[in-house]
């Protein structure tokens, strides 16, 4: 009993020696890994968001033609909820022949950054960036035809968060960013989206971002505040989604 306790330590001890050894000659030869570059742009800035949790960024230094991959700076499953955008593309050709897509991207708050494969991606932002940018502007002033600033009527808090946001120029009046955009229903809201006020859809008066439990922040006479949707003195009339949130 004693010498099979013993055969499976030496066993365990044995796979975990070869696991780090393993994962250290994946990160060197990764390490070294050198591309062809076929291309490198700038783009006009896209926000994107994760896929899925696999993927990495990785810092690539160029000479010439030859591109030169560091070891991943930093891995997607560690940033669920952030907003990437992106700035720059490349195109690579690998040793097998065939061409991958870079992106060169940031985080919204600009502390993390580096080149990604594009399809770790998907076009679209985050909710959290979204009541991110419009908690940042709680307290200021409202002002009819605003757009920030400093201060903002409704449409113009609603446009200028979301270019913020999501590198997307809204329509600015407020019937606008209801009939120009993908509609949902009550049961399909997320937060960041907008939700519209006024006698009918087709009459919109007055709009805000949805932040959850029934709330949204606003820009009106008090300036931007949190308020419930169902507030006596507004009348619900519908909600849409101007980007994919995630």
């Amino acid at each position: 009993m004693k010498f099979r306790k013993f055969a499976l330590k030496i066993g365990a001890l044995a796979m975990l020696a070869f696991a780090a050894v393993s994962s250290t000659s994946l990160t060197q030869a990764h390490a070294a890994t050198t591309a062809t570059v076929v291309s490198e742009s700038s783009m006009t800035p896209a926000t994107y968001v994760r896929a899925s949790s696999s993927g990495a960024t990785y810092n690539i230094s160029t000479s010439g033609t030859t591109a030169t991959f560091s070891s991943a700076t930093h891995y997607l499953k560690n940033y669920p909820s952030t907003t990437w955008e992106a700035t720059k593309k490349m195109t690579l050709k690998k040793s097998n022949g065939s061409e991958y897509l870079y992106y060169y991207v940031t985080n919204k708050s600009g502390t993390v950054s580096g080149w990604i494969w594009h399809q770790y991606l998907k076009a679209g932002t985050s909710s959290a960036t979204v009541l991110g940018y419009a908690e940042k502007e709680l307290g200021k002033s409202y002002s009819y035809g605003a757009t920030g600033p400093n201060s903002f009527d409704c449409s113009g808090l609603v446009q200028y968060v979301y270019k913020k946001a999501a590198d997307k120029t809204l329509a600015r009046t407020a019937q606008a960013q209801y009939s120009d955009y993908t509609h949902v229903s009550s049961s399909s809201l997320k937060k960041g989206d907008l939700v519209f006020f006024g006698t009918s859809t087709g009459s919109i008066t007055h709009d805000g971002i949805y932040v959850g439990d029934g709330k949204m922040i606003d820009a009106q006479d008090d300036g931007v505040i949190t308020e419930s949707i169902t507030a006596a003195w507004w009348h619900l009339v519908g909600y849409s989604q101007p980007v994919s949130l995630s």
